[in-house]
């Protein structure tokens, strides 16, 4: 879907000097930099920095202290219920006094950790985080492709309103040739005044269907410089083959399954189930390996006694310790089936959504389908339509001029011809639209703008 980097950059160069942008061109400049594929791809990189973070759990942990505090030496025999790190605990023996003297106290020390097997746990949970990162993946490509097939719809629609706009001052141009002409036949008194009125009403009508025409013109602009993010005043598009016939009718149509539509959706579905896994893998006793070491200083000796000076200011006593420790949530369980259930809906909601999406676009696929075969053969019967409109404005102009016919009659041809002369100019437009559909249902817009591109 994207072009080459040298494309781009001339694409690039293109639209900021104002020159015309081709319909790849106008794609690919809208993949670039459109704010919605900006934020998908920063949640690609977030969600590579949480890849990161889950693998941090196989790397053991150490944890450093020091501390030093000046306070009271006074301890009591009993228990306490846990108190969140509240009430501080004082080591030592329960002496008979109650002093109010205080000491310095010190410690330094280092705890390493490390978990040394965990049933599966930690490389579930990387697998959810890389999950995580395919599906911001997948959002990123469906961001592009959705734009891409949004961007080719608005350069069309800036096609067929410039055409309807040559096609309207076409109009405009006869229906000032017929007023000359009536006007002529009614100061020869050849006609009466109420054909001169009609005359002029029809310039009238057409002026404004060429006014409405370039306000639709300026309006499709504005949805494609909002795309490209081009200034409008710059933006000029350039029609390359689009106004010709396609060379094939394209009816065929990419899998389904291979649009990023699809594929985004699969992802979320793959995501769930990691998820769901990694909740299997919860419920197992969970091992730590530790090994620490630490020392620690105090002012007081043991019978009590208070020593002075910085006594106690740095540690003095050490320890150290190797050990092996085994903790298991035991009723954690019930929970736990209450969230795997929780999760398993999700994964049946996921496909349930899967079948929904794959059920609009085969919709949208044999719609588009329909739409392509109705504007083939519609393209088909233009040029007799043209040419029968062409010959009933002739017919009917020749008739007036002859004072065998009316004015209504040739306004109404005129009418006719203009909406013929529309047609015709729509016909190659409303294939290729069709095709774009057919397209964007497979999910392969790159085919397409390698034709429209030629």
């Amino acid at each position: 879907m994207r072009l080459s980097k040298g494309a781009s950059i001339l694409a690039w160069a293109a639209c900021v000097s104002g020159q015309t942008l081709t319909l790849p061109d106008a794609v690919d400049r809208s993949v670039r930099q459109y704010p919605s594929v900006r934020v998908t791809r920063e949640q690609v990189q977030s969600a590579v920095a949480q890849i990161q973070l889950a693998r941090t759990a196989y790397l053991p942990r150490v944890d450093a202290i020091a501390q030093v505090d000046r306070a009271t030496h006074n301890n009591v025999f009993g228990l306490i219920t846990p108190t969140s790190g509240i009430i501080t605990a004082v080591t030592g023996p329960v002496l008979n006094s109650n002093s109010g003297s205080n000491v310095w106290n010190s410690t330094a020390g280092f705890l390493v950790a490390w978990e040394p097997f965990d049933f599966g746990l930690r490389s579930a949970n990387v697998a959810v985080a890389e999950a995580s990162r395919n599906r911001a993946e997948a959002a990123v490509v469906r961001t592009q492709f959705e734009l891409s097939a949004l961007t080719a719809d608005a350069y069309l629609t800036v096609l067929a309103a410039e055409q309807t706009v040559k096609a309207a001052q076409a109009g405009v141009e006869r229906s000032e040739t017929l007023r000359r002409i009536v006007d002529a036949l009614v100061r020869s008194e050849l006609r009466p005044g109420a054909d001169l009125s009609r005359a002029a009403a029809e310039v009238a009508v057409s002026e404004t269907q060429v006014i409405q025409a370039e306000q639709a013109v300026v309006m499709a602009k504005a949805t494609l410089a909002q795309l490209t993010g081009a200034e409008l005043s710059q933006l000029e598009v350039t029609p390359a083959n689009l106004l010709a016939l396609p060379p094939e009718a394209y009816l065929a149509g990419q899998p389904l399954v291979n649009n990023p539509i699809v594929k985004e959706q699969a992802s979320v579905v793959e995501e769930a189930r990691a998820k769901l896994h990694s909740l299997d893998r919860t419920y197992f006793p969970r091992f730590q390996l530790q090994a620490m070491d630490y020392a620690r200083g105090s002012g007081t000796l043991l019978d009590g006694h208070s020593q002075g000076g910085a006594n106690g200011l740095g540690p003095n006593i050490n320890n150290w310790a190797i050990g092996f420790t085994a903790t298991f949530s035991i009723l954690d369980l019930p929970a736990l089936r209450a969230r795997e259930a929780a999760q398993s809906a999700s994964i049946r909601a996921e496909n349930s959504r899967s079948d929904q999406i794959a059920v609009e676009l085969k919709g949208r696929l044999n719609s588009a389908q329909a739409a392509l075969t109705g504007a083939t053969r519609i393209a088909a019967v233009i040029p007799a339509e043209l040419e029968a409109a062409r010959k009933g404005m002739q017919q009917a102009t020749a008739r007036y001029q002859a004072g065998l016919g009316n004015v209504v009659e040739v306004a109404d041809a005129q009418r006719l011809l203009t909406q013929a002369e529309i047609n015709d100019s729509l016909a190659a437009l409303g294939i290729w639209r069709a095709q774009l559909g057919v397209a964007a249902a497979g999910g392969d817009l790159q085919p397409f703008l390698d034709r429209a591109g030629r």
